[in-house]
Formats: C-alpha cells, sequence, structure tokens
C-alpha cells in the first residue's frame, strides 16, 4: 500500500510539471492566452482573450501533424511557433511574439 501511496504522490507534480503556457497574436488582431494541461487523452487548452473575449476551454483532438485542440465549433491547430484559430467559422492566423 505505501508503494502506491508513493507512486500515485510521484504521478501528479509530472503531470502538472507537463502543463505549458504560451501567448499568441493573430492576424486579426486577436490576442490570446493558451494554458495547456498535460497530453493525453484527456488533454486540452484553456484559451482566455484579451479585453472582454472570455474564456474557452477546448479539448484535444486528433491530429496527424501539429497540436489541435477543438470542440466542433471552435479550433486551435499549433505546429510550431504558429497556430490556426478557428471561431464562427472565420480562421486567423497566429504565432507567439
Amino acid at each position: 500500500m505505501k508503494l502506491i501511496l508513493a507512486c500515485l504522490a510521484l504521478v501528479g507534480p509530472v503531470s502538472s510539471a507537463l502543463a505549458a503556457e504560451a501567448e499568441y497574436r493573430c492576424a486579426d488582431g486577436t490576442a490570446v492566452r493558451a494554458a495547456f494541461s498535460a497530453p493525453g487523452p484527456a488533454g486540452s487548452v484553456r484559451l482566455t482573450f484579451a479585453g472582454k473575449g472570455g474564456t474557452v476551454l477546448l479539448p484535444q483532438a486528433p491530429s496527424a501533424d501539429g497540436g489541435r485542440y477543438a470542440d466542433g465549433t471552435k479550433e486551435l491547430w499549433i505546429k510550431g511557433k504558429t497556430a490556426r484559430l478557428t471561431r464562427a467559422g472565420a480562421a486567423t492566423e497566429c504565432e507567439t511574439p
């Protein structure tokens, strides 16, 4: 039992350590901060838009190339330092400053 508890204690900090944040500036003027959870089946990104844009949580989605987060109406698809943000059917190219 002690061994199981010790293993569980190690898993928590590792998952938190994998989380990351990035800021993106988009061609349409959108500024967004992305807070990524650890990748995997329950992976997600929380997007916080500057101004009164609000916050959106998108689940990780399958991708052949890059990191993709989507909920059917919104999508953030990341490749290196660039990303494509799609909302309300309109896409804009974004990059980290």
